[in-house]
């Protein structure tokens, strides 16, 4: 069972949960094949998706259980309409200490100070190559100008420890290693790399997709010289990072597949339309919307958050004899 000690969220692993993943939409201007089907792609109807009320509403529950750092994510949170105004609600949340977004960077260019002013603290940057016809063949979009305007923008608006995100995907992004490294370090980003999940819609992953973090370390070792590790800033952060020889830079590896960190999790997901989960990879999902809008006391939702919890199991499984991956797909999760 659970432990409610002093309703923190507890699982029976030991593993105390302070960070929760908010997706508040599925929609997304590009398609990334990693992520989403190529067309067709069904989203869900308004109505069905929570309300800025309901998730700040959720989230100060979740805060008075323990959770202190919230991460907007989607589909693309930016096309989610007046975005801000849930920023600020958020921000009001005393216990929440940190609000960070995921997005692709762009339409940042018109919402990075808007985003700055209503209180978001960071943003990572997911961006997998820096060549525009690679671009379009991973997103089906033209818009790696949009992209590296947006970053800039948020530059300028004053976010700082900007973080790029590449999905590192064997056979397609070796040759763009060493561009997005020289890229952040010139432009005094962080860059992480991670490793090809199987959260994509064509469900055709396989391991032999995988481009390792040590892979990638060894093509920058080589171009760049040793990598120094940095001690970790958070033992659950999913990032093992390092710094360039002299201490320029920071570029980090986020290894799912080949150096699992399930021992150190402290995350939770509540997607779009309100559907709490455990874990990424988990074939089961709890509702909140519904009980939420029936009426449902504190009592009653903080029963389920933590019957949610309590069924966390110990690892993803990736790699394993009988695993399976989720049915959904990573812009129906949340990232």
């Amino acid at each position: 069972m659970i432990q409610a000690n002093e309703k923190r969220l507890i699982d029976s692993f030991g593993r105390v949960h302070t960070s929760l993943r908010l997706s508040v939409t599925d929609r997304c201007n590009i398609r990334c094949f990693y992520c989403m089907p190529h067309e067709n792609v069904r989203f869900l109807p308004r109505p069905e998706i929570l309300t800025f009320e309901e998730l700040a509403r959720l989230t100060e529950l979740f805060a008075r259980l323990g959770i202190d750092k919230v991460r907007l994510t989607g589909g693309e949170p930016l096309v989610r309409r007046e975005l801000p105004r849930l920023v600020e609600k958020l921000r009001a949340i005393s216990a929440i200490r940190e609000i960070t977004m995921t997005t692709n960077g762009m339409l940042l260019g018109d919402q990075a100070q808007a985003l700055r002013d209503a209180g978001l603290d960071r943003i990572n940057i997911s961006l997998d190559t820096l060549d525009r016809l690679q671009f379009e063949e991973i997103t089906r979009r033209d818009g790696l100008a949009a992209a590296l305007e947006g970053i800039a923008a948020a530059r300028e608006a004053g976010f700082e420890d900007l973080r790029i995100n590449a999905v590192a995907v064997k056979g397609l992004i070796e040759s763009q290693v060493v561009p997005l490294a020289r890229f952040a370090l010139e432009n005094d980003l962080t860059l992480r790399f991670i490793e090809f999940m199987p959260l994509n819609a064509a469900g055709q992953w396989s391991d032999t997709d995988v481009l390792s973090g040590n892979h990638i370390r060894e093509l920058l070792t080589t171009e760049f010289g040793e990598l120094v590790p940095l001690p970790r800033d958070d033992v659950s952060q999913p990032a093992t990072d390092y710094t360039h020889s002299g201490g320029r830079g920071r570029v980090g590896f986020i290894n799912p597949v080949s150096e699992p960190f399930c021992s150190d999790c402290n995350r939770l997901r509540l997607t779009a339309e309100g559907k709490m989960r455990n874990c990424l990879f988990s074939h089961e999902e709890w509702d909140l919307r519904g009980p939420l809008r029936d009426g449902a006391d504190e009592a009653e939702l903080t029963r389920i958050i933590f019957e949610s919890v309590s069924q966390k199991k110990q690892a993803h499984g990736i790699g394993t004899t009988g695993f399976e991956k989720p049915q959904r797909a990573m812009y129906q999760i949340g990232g």
